[in-house]
């Protein structure tokens, strides 16, 4: 019995003249994943990519869930061939279905006929597929209200597909379709989620990473490169561009006030960021600050911040607590990774009072005793970038 895939678009069906740019990105993406897995044909009709192992050897396994990861799609389907006839599709639902409702009491059958030459109407369709279910399985029963499983009969226009219920896809749009962005990822829980719900609105990624060596370590590093691989899942393989703030940091201790070292640090990290966003050709610096969670995440913190900013500052987590963003850390399998205890240069030097409602103008001041200008030169040629290739 032949099987394929089935992946309905998301939001893509409502683009009108420019949809086919967004179709051709998404079918671009899933040919490149497909190549991780063996020899498939990916084509698609009616708004429904169909990706068809070609021998025996392609993993439909694997296929399937890179295609759940794959933003641009809301939903794929493990489905069954059949020709198109009764005979033939009511054979497959009798051999197909059973391990798919296997322990569950009640289904139906939803038929749709998109090949409206077929003898059979939808109702029809239904109704004798429900009953050669019944006729392998008699301990079901249909419940057409609340059913445990669902039962769909596709007629289209070169064969049938038989399923049992549709997974839930990654949504959104397809990487690239929203242009590239800068993340500034650390090894917390909320910088890699802020990647992946940009991602998610079609934004290619680029990252940077801020470290403190000797004060932060190797391991810290590692970390760092882990969470961009398991973003890249999701969003594509991305650079991880690594700039040490050693000496910054060294000299902030040495010559201005405690409570101003982390947002004058996070004044720095901007300055760097905007460096490497002209560099890498990004329109946006993305963060994973949340409104309040931290001392630097105040309103007024975050102006100081943005005071320095050459690009726009995306921000998807910030009106998300902290419940909010582990979870969607544990569904993209980043939280586990995140919580490892490896410090990244934020908690470095951490003063014990920091200012939470900070004066740009006395914030600048601080700035005034540190050669700002020269210190940014010297971090930014410690720049180093590492190819992360994603694993499907």
């Amino acid at each position: 019995m032949k099987e394929i895939l089935l992946c309905k678009y998301g939001e893509i069906v409502l683009k009108g003249a420019n949809r086919r740019y967004f179709e051709d990105m998404l079918g671009k993406e899933l040919r490149f994943r497909a190549a991780s897995f063996g020899n498939f044909s990916v084509t698609w009709a009616q708004s429904t990519i169909y990706i068809e192992p070609k021998d025996e050897f392609a993993d439909l396994d694997g296929m399937f869930e890179a295609a759940r990861r794959l933003f641009g799609i809301a939903g794929v389907v493990r489905a069954a061939v059949a020709e198109k006839n009764m005979e033939s599709i009511l054979s497959t639902a009798k051999s197909y279905l059973p391990p798919f409702l296997s322990g569950k009491k009640t289904f139906k059958v939803e038929a749709k006929r998109s090949d409206k030459a077929f003898p059979l109407s939808s109702p029809e369709i239904s109704r004798e597929a429900g009953g050669a279910i019944l006729s392998v399985m008699p301990h079901l029963r249909v419940d057409v209200h609340n059913p445990d499983v669902t039962v769909r009969v596709e007629v289209r226009e070169t064969a049938a597909y038989v399923h049992a219920g549709q997974f839930k896809g990654a949504g959104g749009l397809p990487v690239g379709a929203g242009g590239k962005g800068l993340l500034l990822l650390s090894g917390g829980i909320d910088s890699p989620v802020a990647g992946w719900m940009m991602a998610k609105r079609g934004v290619k990624l680029e990252a940077l990473y801020f470290e403190s060596m000797p004060y932060t370590s190797e391991q810290a590093r590692e970390k760092v490169l882990d969470l961009a691989g398991l973003v890249a899942r999701w969003a594509g393989s991305m650079q991880v561009n690594v700039i040490s703030l050693t000496h910054i940091q060294e000299e902030l201790v040495k010559h201005c006030d405690e409570e101003y070292f982390t947002l004058l640090l996070r004044r720095f990290m901007m300055r760097l960021a905007n460096r490497v966003a002209g560099m890498k050709g990004c329109e946006a610096l993305i963060t994973g600050e949340s409104l309040g969670q931290v001392a630097s995440q105040t309103m007024q913190a975050l102006n100081v911040t943005n005071a320095i900013a050459a690009y726009p500052v995306f921000r998807p987590c910030i009106g998300m607590d902290k419940e909010e963003i582990v979870q969607i850390a544990r569904m993209i399998d980043t939280f586990e990774t995140s919580i490892l205890p490896f410090e990244d240069c934020c908690t470095v030097f951490t003063p014990k009072h920091p200012k939470t409602r900070p004066v740009l103008s006395k914030v600048e001041e601080q700035e005034k005793r540190l050669p700002v200008d020269a210190l940014v030169e010297e971090a930014f040629a410690t720049l180093q970038s590492f190819y992360i290739r994603a694993k499907f």
